[in-house]
């Protein structure tokens, strides 16, 4: 099927939608760095601006559109995070996109804060109601365009579908009413007893990578790190990492305006390297981040893993 990819970032949804045999008609995002990293990787490039500026008209026609749509308001790594952040308004973008171009089925990837943000303590019943946001979103979404959607939703782990990490995240599916086959999540592929580990994922690295730039350095693209020390306080992004289970969520933002957090290496001895969260995001090692270093995390901790993205893909019927 072809494919709008909107906020692609690196390209990790849109890799997983290619191998599963779509083909990405259009793509966007507004970060050079992203968008850089994308360019040198696929044979198509992508246009790199803010998607507000962009026509709805100078999109080509397609059958899906598919977008993980910027998270940082949402997620609980936020501290921040309000409903009246701008970023939580890009999926009025989303909507636009969906609205105008009425595609057959679209596909949004979101952090599972999304499920809880917005709420409010009933006087009556004395209960939390939480979610409120993601009710609103959902209710949209349904009626992006006057044909309308039939809405799935779902939040899925990452290390279900074979990536060395617990990643969970709210996945809405739409299909436009007038078709008749109605898109379904993919259901999981591995048991918890056979999720990959961090062990499994980081096979075949120096466990120190060489600052000098020998062999080893060249041999493995962004293999370098941050010297940022490890402290395991057991807070987010301080906590052990154990070799023999799945690595906690990756990130692309601590919280507010910082850097991205990055994870201890299961030594203790220094942070992951980028090729290393890389790994753990379940990229190839052919692929290559262009950037700053700290660039290079936040494009990684952004993106949404190819094999997430090739389980889900796969269930869109054939043309």
């Amino acid at each position: 099927m072809k494919i709008i990819s909107l906020f692609c970032g690196a390209g990790g949804m849109d890799y997983g939608f290619i191998k599963a045999g779509h083909k990405i008609v259009w793509a966007n995002d507004n970060d050079q760095d992203s968008c850089n990293t994308y360019e040198g990787y696929f044979k198509h490039k992508p246009v790199c601006k803010p998607i507000g500026d962009i026509l709805s008209s100078e999109i080509p026609e397609a059958d899906v559109v598919i977008g993980g749509f910027p998270c940082q308001g949402f997620s609980i790594a936020n501290p921040y995070r309000n409903t009246k952040d701008s970023r939580n308004k890009l999926y009025l973008e989303l909507k636009r996109i969906i609205r105008d171009k009425k595609p057959k089925y679209f596909i949004a990837e979101n952090v599972t804060g999304l499920c809880s943000l917005g709420g409010y303590k009933d006087k009556k019943d004395k209960k939390e109601h939480k979610g409120i946001v993601l009710k609103k979103i959902l209710k949209e979404l349904e009626k992006a365009n006057e044909m309308g959607y039939h809405i799935e939703f779902k939040i899925l782990n990452s290390a279900d579908f074979g990536v060395p990490q617990i990643r969970r995240r709210a996945i809405i599916l739409g299909t436009r009413k007038d078709i008749s086959t109605k898109l379904k999540h993919p259901n999981p592929i591995l048991s918890k007893e056979e999720w990959k580990t961090v062990g499994e994922a980081l096979g075949g690295l120096p466990e120190q990578p060489d600052k000098k730039g020998d062999k080893e350095q060249k041999e493995f693209n962004n293999h370098i790190g941050t010297g940022h020390r490890v402290k395991i306080n057991n807070y987010m992004g301080n906590r052990p990492t154990n070799l023999n289970k799945p690595s906690p969520t990756i990130v692309g933002r601590g919280g507010g305006t910082g850097g991205p957090v990055i994870i201890p290496h299961p030594n203790g001895k220094r942070r992951m390297t980028v090729r290393e969260t890389a790994r753990l995001q379940s990229f190839p090692d052919d692929f290559i981040f262009e950037g700053s270093v700290t660039s290079q995390y936040r494009q990684i901790g952004n993106a949404v893993p190819w094999l997430l993205a090739f389980y889900i893909a796969k269930m869109l019927p054939e043309d």
